[in-house]
């Protein structure tokens, strides 16, 4: 019981620390939504299922950010999260795109796992760059 009580005093708490780790929960939720959509939407092509992919992995992460991992859902109305969390979503794409892109001109012959390393990296720059700036700036 006594366990309990602490998990949801730590589930509830507004401290970076709590709210880090439902970020980080929320990311692994939407990454699922993202890859269902992902391999659903194949069949039209990879550049529109990854697209429609981002999109609703970034509506639902946004959504779970505003309720969840900031309990803003009084302060700050569902366009507004959209719209401001869902713009630093874009910068973060066009950064690890640009990334990518940069990896692929200055060592065109780099593997993927090479690749796919350098995502992970400039991915996670940009997850906790977009975690402050969601917690300070967003909600």
């Amino acid at each position: 019981m006594r366990g309990r009580v602490i998990a949801a005093a730590v589930v509830r708490n507004d401290s970076v620390v709590p709210q880090l780790v439902r970020f980080a929960a929320v990311g692994a939720v939407s990454n699922v939504l993202y890859v269902a959509v992902f391999v659903l939407m194949q069949p039209e092509g990879r550049v529109i299922a990854n697209v429609a992919g981002a999109a609703a992995s970034t509506v639902l992460a946004n959504e779970l950010h505003r309720r969840l991992t900031f309990h803003a859902g009084e302060r700050v109305g569902w366009f507004t999260a959209q719209w401001e969390a869902g713009g630093l979503a874009l910068v973060g794409l066009m950064v690890s795109t640009a990334a990518v892109t940069a990896l692929e001109v200055a060592a065109p012959g780099t593997g993927a796992f090479a690749s796919a390393v350098l995502v992970v990296a400039v991915t996670a720059v940009v997850g906790a760059l977009r975690f402050l700036a969601l917690r300070g700036w967003v909600f």
